[in-house]
């Protein structure tokens, strides 16, 4: 017994720490993650700098509406004369943290679930993939908006709907993984000497998962800063006179082609951020993959 207990531990330690560090370093050699990290850390950078250095009051009156070369402006004025770098620069930050929440809330709940269906399997796991293929039934932005137009649009509310939305996805994810990871001798031993299941589900498979699950980081946070900045278009995001790049697309797009810079600025800012999350996502699946095949080899 005492020889099992010394033998199961190391085994089950042995591999993921240097998974870990090692997905992290090869996904570092593809460019793509590189350009995806500077894409994202600029978007950041101005998205929690940008109210420091605005000019002006994100709701402060500076000039006539929709006026390019305003004195004292940059980018000139925006639909009710507010200045649009102000604007911009206290924008993103708000989507930002709304994104990164939703993610982080969908990704936690998901590998937990995903976790303990594949863990237990049986009748608990078809009941919890069951429930999880109805959510998926329903496309997240038409759940979304038919849930705040009974409750509202509230910030908690965003984040909770978006976040139990992706969770159902990554659920899926986590329970492939762990069905792979299940069947692993260091699982099989620490499961021999009596272990209980939610240190075997949190110490032994939850650290083996960690690649897939990033990935889906990666994806959940692209998503949800596209899905965020749609509901701010379509109104049922963030309310004025809140600065947000969603909301600003859809206060100025009649105007664009007299002021374009009120809707070009936040266009550009929300698609670098989701092409670089993107090509950050893509270095880190390859690594993966690569680490993977290493492995089998």
């Amino acid at each position: 017994m005492s020889l099992a207990t010394a033998t199961a531990p190391e085994s089950a330690a042995a591999a993921p720490p240097g998974r870990r560090q090692g997905l992290f370093r090869a996904a570092w050699r593809h460019g793509r993650t590189r350009i995806g990290v500077v894409l994202v850390g600029l978007v950041v950078l101005t998205a929690v700098a940008g109210p420091f250095l605005s000019p002006y009051s994100p709701t402060e009156l500076v000039g006539i509406p929709n006026r390019t070369g305003v004195e004292g402006t940059v980018f000139g004025t925006d639909g009710i004369g507010r200045d649009v770098l102000s604007r911009f620069l206290h924008g993103g930050y708000t989507l930002i943290t709304i994104a990164v929440s939703a993610a982080l809330v969908g990704v936690v709940l998901g590998a937990a679930v995903g976790v303990v269906a594949g863990y237990r399997r049986g009748w608990l796991d078809e009941a919890v993939m069951r429930t999880n293929d109805m959510v998926l039934a329903f496309p997240q932005l038409v759940l979304a908006l038919l849930v705040m137009s009974i409750i509202g649009p509230e910030v908690w509310l965003i984040i909770a709907l978006i976040g139990v939305s992706h969770a159902s996805r990554v659920a899926r994810v986590a329970r492939e993984a762990t069905l792979k990871v299940v069947e692993q001798d260091f699982v099989k031993s620490a499961e021999a000497i009596g272990v209980p299941g939610w240190r075997i589900m949190g110490g032994e498979i939850l650290p083996n998962i960690t690649s897939p699950l990033l990935v889906e980081l990666g994806l959940r946070i692209t998503y949800s800063v596209g899905l965020i900045a749609t509901l701010s278009f379509l109104g049922m995001g963030l309310q004025p006179p809140t600065a947000d790049w969603g909301l600003m697309i859809n206060e100025n797009r009649i105007a664009i082609t007299v002021q374009p810079w009120s809707v070009v600025l936040p266009v550009a800012a929300v698609a670098l951020l989701t092409i670089g999350a993107n090509l950050i996502t893509d270095g880190l699946s390859r690594a993966s993959i690569g680490i993977d095949r290493g492995v089998e080899k």
